[in-house]
């Protein structure tokens, strides 16, 4: 007897269809547990004719993936009564420059995961309160599945353009659609904490009078060697206040890596990024060594003119360039 048809079978007796998994199941689940002392309920499981939510299986990988991240309490919210929507993010917690941020929705009855469900658009808002005034940052184009084993499990991502500081203060809010229920959940206040030293993973370039961002994902996972980089452009909206989406403008983004701890060396078999199918634009860059990196952009339109960074300063770098430290 497989898996899935295994949990199927023992979640026909569980209450909200909940699943109790021992032994071998327990270890694929979570390897903290005592697999010989303690069971664990799964959330999400399929009750027989409910047909809006996931499969056993596609309930437990679910149920597997929110292990490794943890809720944003102040972004998840109830719908009409009826249904739940969870974000989550990494850490819980969000920070200058790129985060990921994950959504689950369940019903609110029994706890299901429901795989049918859209946000459409994710609304950060920035209060400049010395300036009394308000704007906007880079946001996703919209929040996806992005793996075939969870499809329940959606990702978008917000790059934010500063932190929560005596200076200005940070509410988000997002559009929603989970079976026939829409809105817009109210604009909730986060807190945008600074990156630690030796990380600088956003910044931004002119073009005549057209603001551009610059958001690099996720170089806390990189390592030494070599390491496909990935980042995104951003145009800024007018007004500010609407969130800043991709720019439909194609550059080239040449890197040029460099240790300025240590004599501003470089590193071989780096790749520039280039823009991909899903408005991404990757390429490769090869740390090293552990440390302090400096990676430093030039930046070309589809012409190939240079359009920002490379402007050779006295120390014979690009005055554009984000900072990750590995």
């Amino acid at each position: 007897m497989d898996l899935k048809q295994s949990i199927m079978n023992i979640g026909k007796y569980l209450k909200f269809g909940a699943v109790a998994l021992f032994g071998a199941v327990l270890s694929s689940c979570n390897s903290n547990d005592d697999l010989g002392k303690q069971e664990i309920e799964i959330p999400g499981i399929t009750i027989d004719g409910d047909i809006d939510c996931c499969s056993a299986e596609e309930a437990l990988q679910v149920y597997k993936f929110l292990q490794t991240v943890k809720i944003i309490p102040e972004l998840s919210t109830e719908i009409d009564n009826k249904y739940n929507v969870y974000a989550y993010s990494k850490t819980g917690k969000l920070h200058g420059g790129y985060n990921d941020i994950y959504f689950v929705a369940t019903k609110k009855k029994n706890g299901n995961y429901i795989k049918n469900y859209e946000i459409p658009a994710l609304k950060p808002i920035m209060l400049m309160v010395k300036m009394n005034m308000k704007h906007s940052t880079p946001v996703s184009a919209g929040v996806e599945s992005f793996n075939k084993n969870y499809l329940a499990v959606k990702r978008g991502w917000v790059s934010f353009v500063m932190n929560t500081s005596d200076a200005g203060s940070w509410t988000l809010s997002y559009d929603y659609s989970v079976l026939g229920s829409e809105g817009t959940t109210a604009e909730q206040e986060i807190i945008v904490d600074a990156l630690p030293d030796g990380q600088q993973w956003l910044k931004s370039f002119k073009v005549g009078s057209d603001t551009y961002y610059l958001s690099l994902v996720n170089p806390l996972d990189w390592s030494t060697g070599k390491n496909t980089i990935t980042a995104f452009v951003s145009k800024k909206n007018t007004p500010a206040t609407t969130p800043y989406g991709l720019a439909g403008e194609q550059f080239v983004i040449e890197i040029d890596p460099r240790m300025p701890d240590m004599g501003n060396h470089t590193s071989p078999d780096n790749v520039g990024l280039s823009r991909q199918s899903d408005g991404s634009y990757q390429g490769t860059v090869n740390l090293t060594m552990t440390g302090r990196w400096r990676i430093h952009l030039t930046l070309k339109d589809a012409q190939g003119n240079i359009v920002a960074g490379g402007d050779d300063l006295s120390d014979g770098y690009s005055s554009l360039f984000w900072e990750v430290t590995i």
